[in-house]
């Protein structure tokens, strides 16, 4: 049978189903409940890629040259695949798109799990792997974005907490269970625990309020036409110069964004610093990450989200300062934490200022093809910075760049034009009546 939440189209005007009274927890949350725990697994093994990597070189003696390349392909080729699960969410619905993705991500990491050559590592990693990785952070966001107007910016804030979180959890279990049973065992294990998880979190998604007889926020009104007679469709969002602003101003953060968590602690040991504390750097990142996610997305559900962006492209600007010039942990530590909250303000806000440009119906092609394009960027920063200090010896040149990048997206975001808010348009009309 076809769930009706996940009928394109199928936008029910009646009042809510409850017989006109609020239900105790609206069901948006669940839905960002739901978001939550989609990112935390998705990123969770893919943040244990080093760990396990690091496992497979050694019993394999396959080369870590190769896999990391690999891993590159995969960050590359799940980004522009975006683009189709945005569009695929705005079709199917994000609780089929979801579960065909979870079947895929976790059925090419049980490939890699069982892979005795190769060429069978690159069709799991670079082929099944990012197909289904495709169908996680757009989908959920843009799901997300649509069942909030007045509180988008937390509710899209909690979502991409699971990747933070995922990130802080997934590594060290994955370290742990490959010691207990080895890493083949260990992901095998890991994609199934995983797959059980995104397969309940899908069947908890639903396209949006109203076709399931709600309003965003929860709101006790009629949805008006008006609401979404104002909404962009993709041509016309794709066409607009606030698109292309935003475009070029997270093209330029993202292609640097992933070189602090891949070379820091490298960075961090060639200016003396020992291995273990070396890695507390990226930690930092993590924790500062964590917290920008979540008081940078409430913060920005009170203010013009421009003004929230603005700050987080401004931190993350004086941040790469910072780790250009550090000599030390003194430096590196507050630099490792202002970059991660920094970073993921700007992340955390970027699905809710989408659709408070273009509006809500069309959120999962716009999100998904911004993302396509500018976030495949961020395979380019890390091998870039390889080869700057393959030259020079130092990463201080890469971090120097980095700062200018992020400096221009500064100015970008500086020049986004005010938002012509969805919020006045959805605040609940005086006039309301509800259903007997």
């Amino acid at each position: 049978m076809i769930d009706p939440a996940d009928t394109p189209g199928h936008e029910p005007r009646t009042e809510l189903r409850t017989g006109g009274r609020r239900p105790p927890v609206f069901r948006g949350w669940y839905i960002v409940g739901a978001g939550f725990l989609v990112l935390f697994v998705v990123y969770g093994l893919q943040f244990s890629f080093g760990e396990f990597r690091l496992a497979a070189t050694e019993e394999e003696g396959w080369s870590q040259t190769s896999l990391s390349l690999i891993f590159a392909i995969y960050v590359a080729v799940y980004s522009l695949l975006s683009a189709g699960s945005g569009w695929a969410t705005d079709r199917f619905g994000p609780r089929r798109t979801v579960a065909v993705g979870s079947v895929l991500l976790c059925g090419g990491y049980a490939l890699w799990a069982s892979a005795d050559s190769l060429l069978a590592v690159v069709i799991a990693l670079a082929v099944i792997t990012p197909i289904g990785m495709s169908c996680s952070w757009v989908p959920v966001n843009a799901t997300a974005v649509r069942w909030f107007i007045r509180r988008r910016g937390i509710a899209s804030a909690i979502v991409t907490t699971g990747g933070s979180v995922g990130n802080i959890v997934g590594p060290p279990v994955a370290a742990t269970l490959i010691a207990l049973y080895g890493w083949r065992a260990a992901l095998a294990v890991m994609a199934g625990i995983g797959l059980v998880i995104l397969l309940i979190a899908a069947a908890m998604l639903a396209r949006s309020p109203e076709s399931v007889g709600l309003h965003p926020d929860g709101d006790d009104r009629p949805r008006t036409a008006a609401l979404d007679e104002e909404d962009l469709s993709p041509p016309q969002a794709f066409r607009s110069s606030t698109y292309r602003i935003m475009w070029a101003m997270y093209s330029l953060t993202f292609v640097v964004v992933f070189v602090p968590f891949v070379h820091g602690s490298a960075f961090a040991v060639g200016l003396g610093v020992p291995a273990i504390a070396a890695s507390t750097v990226i930690s930092s990142i993590g924790i500062g990450g964590l917290s920008g996610r979540l008081l940078v997305g409430a913060f920005s559900d009170r203010i013009d989200r421009r003004r929230a962006v603005v700050f987080s492209l401004a931190l993350q600007t004086a941040a790469f300062g910072g780790l250009a010039g550090a000599g030390g942990l003194g430096l590196l530590y507050p630099s490792a934490v202002a970059f991660g909250f920094g970073y993921g303000g700007a992340v955390a806000v970027f699905p809710a200022l989408v659709a408070d440009y273009f509006g809500r119906t069309h959120a999962g092609a716009i999100v998904g093809r911004m993302f396509a394009s500018a976030g495949t960027m961020a395979a380019v920063g890390p091998y870039v910075a390889a080869l700057i200090f393959d030259g020079t010896g130092s990463y201080r040149m890469a971090f120097v760049i980095a700062a200018g990048l992020n400096a221009l997206a500064l100015v970008l975001a500086i020049l986004l034009p005010p938002i012509a808010t969805q919020l006045q348009r959805a605040t609940p009309s005086t006039t309301a009546t509800t259903s007997p």
